[in-house]
């Protein structure tokens, strides 16, 4: 029946840092105050001296299910994503195969209903063919769609503009595009084997995706989401030029365009190339330093909407080469996107409440997410509790992804995720998995 009571936490919700006792019954919260009494046939957690946040949502991850299960599948990162403190998140469709129809939209639904420890929901992709399809779904039921502009992933390139049109003017929900014009890519590609050869250094990753790239992909967006009125949503902005399109005079709810920031391009520049090498390539590409710079402060100041990671994992013998051409691009960060945060709070750069509004609120409201995202009586009880002080490094014994493998292997991060609630369920705890319950779907108020 998964009730509890929850005392003395130190609640991190809509603003505020304030200590209460919290009781969940039967999967939902349903009180929130100051000493409640102790209940009888309830499981009760102390909380003292912690932190109790809403579950972390991710609206952006590539969990490799199904096609390319031997760099990950549904269950390995939803174990690593609850570990982080991440109760719920938002899948992409370049699996194989694409999920451009309802009827495979729906298998990857079964098999995160039977694999996944935490909440779920998968966006659709999109190609010149199958918009009629698209324009039927049901809003409450799927996150968003997805269309390449530029590049794509197997048959999901939407070159036709009469099409991308359609999409944006009809689509029943957001629709969410990856800001990158292909020509340009390959221009800056061409001259670069032309001068290298096959020996492209690593670091020349943000000269050929450059800010040109992003920018007139991003411009091309705008215009259609303009003209037609349509729910603009830009992944993982890179570039200081493209943040003039995102405003922050209005409500979150009100925003016909908005934006994501992921963590690494807050964390990295391309100055990190040096040491990481390919592991942190990733596309769009981390880039300097002002970009960085310029996206943090537009995270604080609210033109860029929320935070995520688009964990994107490969296996070690994939990723660990130095030749550019021949290395994937992507890095897996979901179980440790809320650490990259708490190096910056602990830094004095953002408050705990601003990481809290940036990875669980604001998900929550952009994408309408049902009863998720608060500490609030009626809500889903998804929540974390958080030590902020115990200092742990990475390694590989601490890794949950099925790649095994992190960036920030030998890091060490203050503030360590102790306990992770999904529903009620009690589904991590000091490293440990109870694996008993799985995640549910996400609904969406649409």
């Amino acid at each position: 029946m998964n009730n509890l009571i929850i005392k003395e936490a130190k609640i991190i919700n809509d603003g505020k840092i304030f200590e209460a006792d919290l009781i969940v019954e039967n999967g939902f919260i349903t009180k929130v105050d100051t000493n409640l009494p102790n209940l009888n046939n309830y499981k009760e957690i102390n909380a003292l001296g912690k932190y109790l946040i809403p579950g972390i949502i991710d609206d952006q991850v590539h969990f490799r299910d199904p096609g390319m299960n031997h760099k990950a599948n549904i269950y390995t990162e939803s174990k690593a994503a609850i570990a982080g403190g991440v109760t719920s998140f938002m899948d992409m469709p370049n699996t194989i195969p694409n999920s451009l129809t309802l009827d495979i939209l729906e298998e990857k639904y079964n098999n995160a209903s039977i694999n996944s420890l935490a909440n779920y929901s998968f966006y659709m992709g999109t190609s010149n063919d199958n918009v009629d399809e698209v324009i039927g779904l049901d809003p409450k039921s799927i996150c968003g769609i997805k269309i390449f502009m530029g590049s794509s992933t197997g048959n999901m390139l939407v070159d036709n503009e009469k099409t991308l049109e359609r999409f944006f003017a009809e689509s029943p929900v957001l629709v969410a595009i990856h800001s990158e014009e292909e020509y340009v890519i390959k221009s800056n590609l061409k001259k670069f084997i032309e001068k290298y050869g096959e020996d492209i250094p690593l670091s020349a990753h943000p000269e050929i995706r450059n800010e040109e790239s992003c920018l007139k992909c991003t411009e091309r967006a705008v215009g259609i989401a303009n003209k037609t009125n349509g729910r603009l949503h830009i992944l993982h902005l890179t570039t200081e030029d493209e943040l003039k399109y995102f405003r922050n005079d209005i409500p979150i709810e009100e925003k016909r365009i908005t934006s994501e920031i992921c963590a690494h391009h807050l964390y990295f520049d391309s100055n990190d190339y040096e040491q990481y090498g390919s592991l942190i390539k990733c596309n769009p590409a981390i880039k300097g330093p002002r970009h960085k710079k310029a996206l943090f402060d537009a995270m604080l100041d609210g033109r860029l909407d929320i935070i995520a990671t688009d964990h994107a994992p490969h296996t070690w013998a994939e990723k660990n080469n130095n030749k550019y051409m021949q290395t994937p691009a992507g890095v897996p960060l979901v179980q440790h996107s809320l650490n990259i945060m708490l190096e910056f709070y602990h830094q004095g750069r953002i408050s705990l409440e601003k990481i809290i509004q940036k990875m669980c609120h604001d998900p929550a409201r952009l994408f309408q997410v049902e009863k998720r995202g608060y500490i609030k009586e009626g809500f889903f009880a998804d929540f974390a509790l958080l030590d902020l002080d115990t200092e742990w490094e990475v390694n590989k014994f601490n890794i949950h992804y099925k790649c095994a493998w992190s960036p920030f292997e030998g890091h060490k991060f203050k503030g360590i995720i102790t306990d992770t609630f999904v529903n009620g369920h009690h589904a991590y705890r000091n490293g440990a998995f109870n694996e008993s319950e799985k995640g549910s779907r996400l609904s969406f108020l649409r």
